[in-house]
């Protein structure tokens, strides 16, 4: 049985290499270090199809050096073991160090990523990596520092119009066809920058029309013979990300009408409903916050409501919590105090917890001082007394701003009322 069309078109040299111009182009960083026959270790972060293997076995048979390659998908620790053992013992025998390609990287575990420091610390191999997924979460900041990022684009429209007249002229079945690429507006569309997908849909629809002397492509033959959505949306991909990106961002920027369509590209492309109830939970307490409180309780009842109903109504509740949180007023005061203690914390470690305010459950602890000098706030007025509540080394610190909208004025009120100068702005 013949390879699939973009295996038999994968290309050998730079030369027949399209596309990421600004990486392997004349003059660009990955040409350079190529050309000069040596690399360091790299990631390559770009969407699916777009050239990521494809360039890593390229370089290996440029530099004519021993390439390893594991699929993070099928692999543990003791296969990235193994091979690193054989690239020991090739090492010595070869100008370069050995490479290893693992694909996917990102699902890759903490401990099969920590398992990689070592031999690419030390050179044993010079390790490439393809990731859909953003490095900067999916890889353990240890090896990321280890690693050269590059970013791979989506093919452009020029990019993919090359690559179907290259297949045509060029594949070793396809030549033979007499085919006429009349319209490629559809199999553009419907490939998103995806050179495989690409190749996929041609080589379907030339397939389907096996008994033709002459095979003609147009838009509708393409849609007819996919039948599928024509909207391009991976939801196990970096569209994903881009999506949901664009999704919060719009509810942070007060847009419902951007919003809602960005609602509705997700439920449009099969996202899972308790993903976007999620983030929108995560909106709410991140962007409306204390501006708004009621927020977190809707879309939590959201989030419930949608587990509850299902699909196709659960867009409603998504769809009212959408709007309710684009049109709230704005407030990160409470993320972006977690954020300073927690900062605070890194940088001041484990700093004593104050004797007053610590437990004592026993007698020995009780004589030690623990728990001494207490206030019980309800024992005075107002059920409130001044006291220390930081380590004395950070005593005086400030975390918590609150920002200028109607209901923190209030909160920003009463802390005036009860702490006094601590918390004038």
């Amino acid at each position: 049985m013949a390879q699939p069309l973009a295996e038999r078109l994968r290309p050998k040299t730079l030369d027949d290499y399209i596309g990421q111009k600004h990486l392997v182009g004349e003059g660009a960083v990955l040409r350079k270090m190529i050309d000069a026959g040596r690399i360091s270790s790299f990631i390559l972060w770009g969407p699916p199809g777009v050239g990521k293997t494809t360039l890593a076995q390229i370089i290996a048979n440029k530099l004519e050096t021993p390439f390893y390659t594991l699929s993070a998908v099928t692999s543990g620790v003791k296969d990235v073991r193994d091979v690193i053992e054989k690239a020991k013992n090739n090492r010595f025998f070869n100008r370069m160090s050995p490479i290893l390609f693992i694909d996917e990287i990102h699902r890759f575990s903490k401990s099969q990523q920590d398992s990689l420091l070592g031999a690419v610390e030390t050179g044993v191999v010079t390790l490439i990596g393809a990731t859909t997924e953003n490095p900067s979460f999916e890889v353990i900041r240890p090896l990321l520092s280890r690693c050269q990022l590059y970013v791979l684009k989506s093919l452009e429209k020029e990019d993919l119009l090359e690559l179907l007249h290259n297949a045509i002229r060029k594949d070793v079945y396809l030549k033979e066809r007499d085919i006429e690429l009349k319209e490629t507006d559809a199999m553009l569309r419907y490939s998103g920058g995806d050179a495989r997908k690409l190749l996929n849909i041609l080589e379907l629809v030339v397939e389907a029309d096996e008994a033709s002397d002459k095979v003609v492509i147009t838009d509708e033959k393409v849609v007819e013979r996919l039948q599928q959505n024509p909207l391009a949306y991976d939801k196990d991909g970096e569209m994903h990300y881009d999506i949901i990106s664009a999704f919060i961002k719009s509810i942070r920027g007060s847009d419902p009408d951007g919003a809602l369509y960005w609602l509705a590209r997700m439920v449009e492309g099969g996202e899972d409903p308790a993903f976007i109830a999620r983030r929108l939970v995560i909106s709410a307490s991140e962007d409306i916050g204390l501006a708004n409180p009621n927020a977190l309780l809707l879309a939590n009842a959201a989030f419930d409501a949608v587990m509850k109903i299902g699909w196709p109504e659960g867009r409603i509740p998504l769809a009212e919590a959408t709007v309710y949180l684009a049109t709230s007023p704005k407030s990160n005061s409470a993320y972006e105090g977690i954020n300073s203690a927690l900062n605070l914390v890194r940088e001041t470690g484990n700093l004593p917890v104050p004797l007053h305010l610590r437990n004592a459950p026993t007698k020995l602890m009780k004589q030690l001082g623990y728990g001494k000098d207490y206030k019980y706030a309800h024992a005075y007025e107002g059920h409130f007394v001044h006291q220390q509540f930081l380590p004395d080394g950070v005593k005086e610190t400030r975390l918590w701003h609150p920002q200028n909208n109607a209901q923190e004025a209030k909160l920003k009120e009463r802390m005036q009322s009860l702490w006094g100068e601590r918390f004038k702005e």
